[in-house]
């Protein structure tokens, strides 16, 4: 049973940051969102129309990461100054600094009980903090470059960190070892973080891809391969069920990971888009990007509730293409991991079909100024069929039939066109009466080589 979902639209827009923004966050009531900038300062937005935004100003170089504590009654803050500072989020701006990282602090994350941080910094280091005390606690110090990103498990036994040395690394807090490793060869991990189940992780690499790994049994799940630039930042939806994914080609797509598929690919932001984040309940999403602006989406595309499967419908004003060489999987969320595999299809026939030419790019607004008409691209992968979502999507190849067809649309060949086929066929006769015989023995008639040709092309699941 399917239901009818409209695609992501665009609900506000922020303007104030003087730099890129690199990071975002919303509250867990969605009334605030917090914002950090290579301008030095963490912003926060309130949601409610024509209420000001909050400029903090206390970090002396770039803020690269933004985070609110899981009770909103906090923001905490990293920064190219080798501090990360937690902020009460109100018109005073009171903060407390947190000093321990000896080179630029590129990562700050909450645990789930709110109780303690979790840091990754340009000195090859993750460092533990506990929240209320203020006080750094313990370091994993195996990475041996830079590293870009630092997340707990929603259990917060776990810790996942990925580095500029290629590897992705999972740590356990208790005993302070590193308990799994995953090697990167293309390029290196700009983020990484958990799926809401705590069973997977997702990494955006360097090398433009999107993989997901089983921590269960330390394999591959998934590889996207649907951005052109850089993949910088992603964020699960509460649900688990899709992934969105920012990038250096200035787009924000959505893959549904349950299909195996990218679903959206959404323009508006004129550069490079550096970071996204789900909202609590997963209604909205934010993005931010090198043009120094902030957008809230409304998701749409996930109007029921957690628990039920999700249908996804597209509305027909779409741009459908499918990715280009991506290998994807279905993504099966299951307890018992030895049903956790990849399964690879090969490509089906790539459909292009320009629907619509009428729909509007972003626009520029002003400060809280609400707008529907940003432009977004769907990008559909066919290889992957879903008999109870997706119809099946055939090329219309273009018609050579004109006014003349009229004369032979009961079956009859004209007179003329008959006698010089007779006359051209005669001339064959006599060309290739030596070779007729054994020719005719071992052709395959046209009907069983499009039989084997249709076979041939039908996909293959593939166990990785």
């Amino acid at each position: 049973m399917t239901s009818a979902l409209s695609d992501p639209t665009l609900e506000r827009h922020f303007k104030g940051h003087r730099g890129a923004v690199t990071s975002v966050d919303f509250s867990c009531n969605m009334k605030q969102i917090a914002t950090g900038s290579v301008d030095s300062c963490v912003m926060i937005w309130n949601m409610k129309p024509q209420m000001r935004a909050y400029r903090f100003e206390g970090h002396k170089d770039a803020v690269t990461s933004v985070q609110f504590s899981p009770s909103g009654h906090m923001v905490a803050s990293a920064s190219r100054d080798k501090t990360v500072r937690l902020w009460v989020p109100s018109i005073k701006a009171d903060s407390t600094e947190f000093r321990a990282h000896t080179a630029a602090v590129r990562c700050v994350n909450f645990s789930d009980d709110g109780q303690t941080l979790v840091t990754a910094s340009n000195d090859k280091t993750i460092k533990v903090w506990t929240v209320h005390r203020q006080k750094f606690l313990f370091s994993f110090n195996q990475h041996v470059n830079w590293v870009r990103c630092a997340k707990f498990s929603p259990d917060d036994r776990l810790i996942v960190s990925c580095s500029d040395d290629k590897t992705i690394k999972l740590w356990d807090k208790n005993s302070r070892e590193c308990i799994q490793s995953f090697f990167e060869h293309a390029g290196y991990a700009n983020h990484v973080d958990f799926h809401p189940s705590g069973t997977c992780i997702a990494a955006a690499s360097t090398d433009s891809s999107v993989k997901l790994w089983d921590i269960r049994t330390n394999k591959m799940l998934q590889h996207y391969q649907v951005h052109s630039g850089a993949v910088n930042s992603l964020s699960f939806h509460p649900a688990g069920n899709f992934l969105i994914t920012t990038s250096s080609d200035s787009t924000v797509k959505i893959l549904d990971l349950l299909e195996g598929k990218l679903l959206y690919t959404l323009h508006g932001h004129q550069s490079s888009v550096t970071c996204v984040a789900f909202s609590r309940t997963g209604d909205y999403f934010s993005s931010g990007g090198a043009d120094e602006q902030v957008m809230v989406w409304k998701s749409n595309f996930d109007c029921i509730k957690h628990g039920n499967g999700v249908k996804v419908q597209k509305k027909g004003t779409s741009t459908v293409r499918p990715p280009t060489s991506s290998s994807m999987a279905r993504f099966p969320l299951n307890s018992d991991p030895s049903v956790l595999h990849c399964q690879t299809s090969e490509p089906a026939e790539h459909v292009n079909r320009q629907e619509s030419q009428t729909a509007s790019h972003a626009q520029s607004f002003s400060h809280g100024s609400h707008s529907r008409a940003a432009h977004s691209q769907v990008y559909r992968d066919p290889s992957i069929s879903s008999s109870s979502t997706r119809q099946t999507q055939t090329t219309q190849l273009p018609s050579r039939h004109h006014q003349s067809d009229s004369h032979t649309s009961d079956g009859k060949v004209p007179s003329g066109i008959a006698n010089a086929l007779e006359h051209i066929i005669g001339q064959l006769d006599i060309l290739t009466q030596d070779l007729c015989s054994p020719l005719m023995k071992s052709s395959v008639s046209l009907q069983t080589f499009t039989s084997i040709l249709s076979s041939s092309m039908k996909p293959r699941s593939l166990l990785c």
